[in-house]
């Protein structure tokens, strides 16, 4: 039986989807019901075989599957998007995200058919749930997907399946079901869209920024693929691993990166970028300015480590003092999301290719860096990072750049959508930057009553959903282009929602937060 804690979260994740089912009212939107009852009824499944260990893969413990919050996110999301480009009268990026919703509820089902698959004895109610909300939702991509949007959905999905046994294979313990989907799913779906952009070049569809976002995530994981396989059969932590690992990143860089990202973009990509970085004064001052936090955030590394070695080895980094970082990262963020998004934007992807990167020289044990970096980050470990790969502050990172990269601009004629959806570029900033991070920093220090089923208290709930309307406010104070048009109730009732999910979920949050909120603020 459910506890306490997924039955609220999954209460939670219910309310978004309705709201959603309200605000847009569709076949889609109907689907979209459909899918969470029957994720409801799955989770159980899957969490009966993560504890029972009978799952296929090992998946990250100390929390539960997760399914239904992460079965959810991208489906909603080409929901609320094709709503709003539709409401714009653009038509390609309406069907765009008649596209991305098929595709998320394509590989929900996937995976929970999966999970009824593989579970002993055969759980007759649940195969009927899943049947029957499989049969709508594929009745209904029937009647609303042309041919080639059908063959989309299911390169994404084969594509999904192949990465899914590869990489939960090479990477135990780094996931759990829930962000397994989310991840995956997504990189699925950007690997498609480049081969399908590749492909269909000369139309000239596209912002080069898109193009840079695109082949930035698919190179990044395919140098890593290659070199998971490669290092099977050689030492990595040997100085002739790590002088091959260093020429062959150069090889595939430049010999096959950037010129795929030539012929997308049709110009030089390293030309093009130094234009792009120093086009504007105003953009110098940014780069100067988040150099400076860049440091920051090293000194605080270099000091959290040097007090370890100067007090315990066995000191570990307190949450107040991992919260340091994302308050580095709200103020990283802010600026450029008021004065100069398309920058952020770049400067986001440059970034996530850094710290991709750098976790591979520790992974890898790289020389001369690898074991260093290792020592390093180990203080910085919590629970959620029990696999081989220290992910947490890359998922911060994309939990702040998605709403960024997501936004759909070309349906934004002026910049900005109306009403609410003109903070979902913020999304990121409220829900991680200030929501969690004032929900930590209070909780731990001040807070007494805990929610039930969790560690999570009531009073940094509230400190953070109070945060959060001040952060709003703020926004319109320094942001002109911010106009909410009377829309508040609904930012409070987004802003409540996802704090309270953040009090239940047992996910990475980071990654999930902004997600939500970026749905409820964009319905």
């Amino acid at each position: 039986m459910l506890n306490t804690a997924v039955l609220v979260e999954s209460l939670l994740v219910f309310s978004v989807v309705l709201a959603v089912h309200a605000a847009v009212w569709d076949r889609f939107s109907w689907c979209a019901v459909a899918l969470a009852v029957q994720a409801f009824y799955v989770q159980f499944k899957w969490d009966r075989l993560l504890q029972l260990g009978g799952a296929v893969f090992q998946f990250r413990g100390a929390a539960n599957s997760g399914l239904l919050p992460a079965s959810m996110v991208i489906p909603l999301l080409g929901v609320v998007m094709k709503e709003r480009c539709r409401a714009a009268g653009i038509v390609y990026f309406e069907r765009f995200g008649v596209v991305v919703a098929s595709t998320g509820m394509l590989l929900a089902l996937f995976l929970s058919i999966l999970a009824v698959g593989i579970t002993k004895p055969v759980p007759t109610n649940t195969c009927i749930v899943t049947g029957i909300a499989g049969s709508i939702i594929i009745y209904t991509m029937k009647h609303s997907l042309t041919v080639s949007e059908v063959i989309e959905v299911l390169e994404v999905l084969l594509i999904f399946v192949y990465l899914s046994m590869i990489l939960l294979y090479l990477l135990p313990r780094c996931f759990t079901p829930g962000e397994a989907l989310l991840v995956l799913g997504g990189v699925s779906f950007v690997l498609n869209q480049l081969i399908k952009r590749s492909l269909n070049v000369i139309e000239g569809r596209g912002d080069p920024i898109d193009f840079f976002l695109l082949v930035a995530v698919v190179g990044l994981v395919l140098l890593g693929l290659f070199f998971t396989v490669l290092f099977i059969f050689l030492d990595s932590g040997t100085w002739i691993s790590s002088m091959f690992f260093h020429m062959m990143t150069a090889v595939l860089g430049l010999g096959v990166i950037m010129p795929w990202l030539y012929r997308l973009i049709q110009r030089n990509p390293l030309f093009w970028l130094l234009q792009f970085l120093f086009q504007t004064q105003t953009r110098l001052h940014l780069l100067v300015y988040w150099t400076f936090l860049a440091a920051s955030a090293c000194g605080v590394v270099f000091y959290q480590n040097a007090k370890r070695s100067s007090e315990s080895k066995k000191h570990q980094a307190s949450t107040i003092t991992r919260k340091y970082f994302h308050f580095i990262v709200v103020a990283t963020y802010v600026p450029g999301l008021i004065y100069d998004r398309q920058l952020l934007y770049v400067a986001a992807v440059l970034c996530l290719a850094v710290f991709i990167f750098l976790e591979y020289v520790r992974y890898f044990r790289i020389k001369p860096f690898g074991q260093t970096l290792r020592r390093l980050l180990s203080l910085f470990l919590d629970e959620r990072d029990s696999g081989p790969l220290i992910l947490t502050h890359i998922y911060l990172l994309l939990g702040m750049s998605l709403p960024v990269w997501l936004f759909p601009r070309s349906c934004a004629p002026k910049g900005t959508l109306p009403g609410a959806g003109a903070l979902v570029p913020y999304s990121g900033v409220l829900a991680v930057g200030v929501g969690d991070t004032i929900a930590s920093v209070f909780g731990s220090t001040m807070g007494e009553i805990k929610w039930p089923g969790t560690k999570k208290t009531f009073e940094g709930t509230m400190t953070a959903i109070f945060a959060q309307i001040i952060a709003v406010a703020l926004i319109l104070i320094f942001d002109s282009s911010v106009n909410l048009n009377s829309s508040y109730a609904w930012i409070l009732a987004s802003v409540s929602l996802v704090s309270l999910l953040e009090a239940y979920t047992t996910q990475i949050d980071n990654l999930l937060l902004p997600l939500y909120l970026q749905i409820m603020l964009m319905a």
